[in-house]
């Protein structure tokens, strides 16, 4: 589509306005993907933060930000935030390669590890809190305004388990040559199924036992999915403009004026740079564009490079294994023409995957074919994380296999405790 030159007349420079939506199509489309080399991974990792003697409490905000404040200087270089709901995250710059991404993310939580247990607090790797119903903690504007989004949309209940209940291993990858993007874009997706069944790690959400191994995948097929669902079009021959069609699709969630306001009727994107819809008595600006991206969340979000946003988080043990699994089934020329071909046939299986996980015989398959496949080209820093991987999906378990063993036999609240309290 437009190149820069198209851009600059689209917009109009003179106040930052969008000044239809194809104004807005020719940013999105100009900026949402990189040409360049693949290689280089950024991870992002997201833990529940409990009170190592009682699991019930949720520490407050100004709790958790004192601690943040005192962390000695992290080695890996990771940034750390807290989550609408007090989870503790990790995003790690971008590094060469897996094997240092994962090196350096592993330095930085032992250290944040070390300090949170100094204050009575452990970070458990689940994909949902087990434990504890919805509550917000962090009183940021945004998420005061998307608990009202939630609440008018009709989604509140799973808006409120998204954004406080549920933590994930986000692995940022670069968007590769020009002319394989569709190809990567399409394969990023196709994986998500049996990523998905291998990384499950969230069988009971709120104090329940939820049915999925994955409740916060459950949970995220429940929110709109206009606005959670996968970008790819009918072909994915052209991710730059399904990316654009999704973002000018998708409703309005906020509006700076200046502070975020939630919009309470569904208005495309499209409306509002049309001049149909004039939210905020005004049409919108390229930064309002940039704002309305940050509130989709697909499966693979488009940002220059692509974001991963499909995995539970996970344990120690294997984390590692998982994203160097993920990553060199994309990078690796010869491993994503396997992928490609081991996940064909479950390519669309995301709820049977967040469902059943491994115990479903076809995401058993895939996912033997792909574990093997990363464990052949494992370097040695992460073997013994790929070992204990890939002896799991053997036996067709999954980290939900082993979290539910521990919560029917020790209850829910102490295998919490254990986890929190570095017990394996």
């Amino acid at each position: 589509m437009a190149g820069a030159m198209a851009s600059q007349c689209a917009v109009d420079c003179a106040d930052n306005a969008l000044t239809s939506a194809e104004a807005a199509a020719s940013h999105i489309v100009d900026g949402c993907l990189t040409d360049g080399p693949v290689g280089r991974v950024g991870l992002e990792i997201e833990a529940h933060c409990f009170d190592l003697t009682d699991a019930s409490r949720r520490p407050g905000w100004d709790e958790l930000t004192a601690v943040i404040a005192g962390l000695p200087p992290l080695p890996g270089g990771s940034v750390v935030t807290v989550e609408p709901g007090g989870a503790v995250e990790l995003s790690g710059p971008p590094m060469a390669d897996p094997v240092s991404a994962i090196t350096a993310m592993a330095a930085d939580r032992s250290v944040l590890r070390a300090s949170f247990a100094d204050a009575g607090l452990g970070l458990v790797l689940l994909g949902a809190d087990p434990l504890r119903v919805a509550q917000r903690v962090n009183p940021g504007g945004r998420y005061e305004a998307m608990e009202e989004f939630f609440r008018t949309s009709g989604t509140q209940e799973a808006g409120a388990a998204m954004m406080t209940s549920t933590s994930s291993v986000q692995v940022n990858i670069e968007a590769g040559p020009r002319a394989g993007w569709a190809d990567r874009v399409r394969l990023a997706h196709a994986l998500g199924p049996v990523m998905i069944a291998i990384a499950a790690n969230s069988p009971v959400l709120g104090g329940q036992f939820t049915g999925w191994v994955s409740s916060r995948q459950r949970v995220w097929s429940r929110l709109d999915a206009a606005r959670c669902g996968p970008i790819l079009g009918e072909s994915g021959a052209d991710p730059a403009s399904d990316w654009a069609r999704y973002a000018l699709r998708a409703p309005v969630m906020l509006v700076h004026n200046p502070d975020p306001i939630p919009v309470v009727e569904w208005v495309p994107f499209a409306d509002w740079a049309d001049g149909l819809v004039p939210l905020g008595r005004r049409r919108p600006t390229v930064a309002d564009l940039e704002y309305h991206l940050t509130t989709l969340f697909p499966p693979v979000r488009p940002r220059g490079f692509l974001e991963v946003r499909y995995l539970d988080s996970v344990p120690d043990s294997v984390w590692p294994a998982v994203v160097f699994t993920l990553t060199t089934l994309l990078d690796d020329p010869g491993a994503a023409d396997i992928a490609a071909e081991a996940t064909e046939p479950v390519a669309a299986e995301w709820d049977r995957a967040a469902r059943l996980g491994l115990a479903d015989r076809h995401l058993w398959q895939a996912a033997q074919r792909c574990v093997q496949t990363a464990a052949e080209r494992a370097p040695v820093d992460v073997a013994e994380s790929m070992e204990v991987l890939a002896r799991s999906v053997e036996r067709g378990r999954c980290p939900a296999d082993d979290f539910a063993d521990r919560a029917v036999t020790r209850g829910i609240a102490a295998a919490v405790t254990e986890l929190a309290q570095g017990e394996l």
